[in-house]
């Protein structure tokens, strides 16, 4: 009787602990904003600034060395052709004219004494009163004569093209730009004595990252504007882009021909709107990325069961309000835009949206 007892006690026992369990229940599905991917064409571009320059520029040196004497301009200074920009001490350049005018005049004496004499010889051979040998030898010392004039003529004009290097002058109308150069110094020929802007056409030049080049040239047509006012942008063409790559600062000079007349002087400071040509690509907004082991990433929904999935995608480029997906999703893929930082992989969604 009594194990009966204990029997049924044990059952009661059973009987309510099984009443007790917890009945597991599944979560609501998560809500989530979505955007159905879709192809769209998009067109890369940068915004670059640079300055107003001289399509032309001119370095000016002296071609002699010597003592700088006067320096009669300055940086900012409008020259015309012909003006004279410096002066070196002439000392010893209108020593050496002297001295080639002198011998000039040496040589011109002595051809009018030869070429008298040669004619004296020539009267005599006719009348036959002087051998052969007297005319040769006085036609022979014309001739000699006649070289040494020519060579003193020679050096006269190098002596006067030396004097007339101790001035430097513009070679067109411009504006000085850059001096190095100043009274009192002592200068080698060919140094950098001035930087001449010539008048005319003027450039923006730009230095563009390589970066930007990876997928080809950029579209001839470029948007300039002075960075103080850049709702005045005036339309530009690509005129030059440089062949090299600057090592040092790993960008690519592109000159840009701004319209005749342009308002802008020399180096003002200017942004250019560069664009490539355009791609295709899938643009999404900024709301829809996350990441996946550091990589980008967006979640996918699977419409057949209402689940997301964790999708690594490739970024092409980066905008100020959207980026452009160049794999890893397909047109008409479903995108959580909304309420995906809470997310896991295999989570049942409930979504809204296109």
């Amino acid at each position: 009787m009594q194990s009966f007892r204990l029997l049924g006690i044990g059952l009661a026992c059973a009987v309510l602990a099984a009443c007790e369990e917890k009945v597991e229940v599944a979560p609501p599905p998560q809500q989530v904003r979505v955007v159905a991917a879709s192809k769209a064409q998009y067109q890369p571009g940068a915004e670059i600034t640079g300055e107003v320059k001289a399509r032309v520029q001119t370095e000016l040196s002296f071609r002699v060395s010597g003592r700088v004497l006067e320096r009669k301009v300055d940086v900012g200074s409008h020259v015309h052709a012909g003006d004279v920009l410096a002066r070196l001490n002439d000392t010893e350049q209108q020593a050496d004219v002297s001295v080639a005018h002198a011998a000039l005049e040496s040589a011109q004496a002595v051809v009018a004494q030869k070429t008298l004499a040669f004619d004296r010889a020539n009267s005599l051979l006719q009348s036959q009163a002087v051998p052969r040998a007297v005319f040769d030898d006085a036609q022979k010392e014309l001739l000699s004569a006649q070289a040494s004039l020519d060579a003193a003529e020679a050096a006269l004009a190098t002596a006067e093209d030396a004097l007339s290097y101790t001035e430097l002058k513009a070679a067109s109308d411009g504006i000085i730009t850059a001096r190095g150069i100043e009274a009192g110094q002592v200068v080698s020929a060919a140094q950098s004595a001035f930087m001449l802007a010539h008048d005319g056409p003027r450039d923006a030049v730009f230095d563009v990252f390589e970066a930007f080049f990876l997928d080809g040239r950029p579209l001839n047509d470029v948007e300039v504007a002075p960075v103080s006012d850049p709702s005045r942008d005036v339309p530009a063409g690509i005129r030059e882009v440089s062949p090299v790559i600057d090592a040092k600062a790993g960008t690519i000079r592109i000159k840009v021909g701004l319209q005749d007349g342009a308002p802008w002087p020399l180096g003002t400071p200017v942004v250019g709107k560069l664009r490539a040509s355009p791609r295709d690509g899938i643009v999404l907004p900024y709301t829809a990325i996350a990441s996946a082991e550091g990589e980008p990433a967006v979640w996918l929904v699977n419409t057949h069961n209402q689940t997301v999935s964790l999708r690594k995608i490739s970024v092409d480029r980066y905008r100020q309000s959207d980026f452009v997906v160049t794999g890893g999703v397909a047109a008409q893929d479903l995108i959580v835009t909304e309420g995906g930082k809470f997310l896991k992989e295999g989570q049942a969604v409930a979504w809204e949206g296109k």
